[in-house]
């Protein structure tokens, strides 16, 4: 098994190489797909919701932009606040459900998921 830090730097690496390419408009992009991981690069666009999902493998989610975005809980539908700065790295379990996000900033954030198959 490989370890997530491996995932992570090659997240980073990526996001290195890629700092002065600008960015597409789409706000899905799969960057990276093989038998083993799949990196995906997500757009979020001021005001538009991510809708609820549940996820489809473990998930190392890389922000590569500071956001600020509304999140809300699937069970109890409460709302929240959450705010990350670029290079913040979280964890999410295959099967986890992926709630409504809602970017509250005022620019777009993007974020890099590397789903570990």
């Amino acid at each position: 098994m490989v370890p997530v830090a491996w995932f992570v730097a090659l997240g980073m690496a990526y996001v290195a190489g890629r700092a002065d390419v600008p960015q597409e408009k789409t706000t899905r992009n799969v960057k990276l797909e093989n038998a083993r991981v799949r990196l995906t690069q997500l757009d979020y666009e001021p005001g538009k919701p991510r809708e609820k999902s549940i996820r489809p493998a473990d998930q190392v989610i890389v922000f590569l932009d500071d956001s600020r975005y509304e999140r809300i809980d699937p069970d109890s539908g409460a709302k929240e606040v959450r705010t990350r700065k670029s290079g913040d790295v979280i964890w999410h379990n295959k099967g986890d459900d992926a709630p409504v996000l809602t970017n509250i900033g005022n620019k777009p954030y993007r974020t890099l998921v590397i789903e570990v198959k």
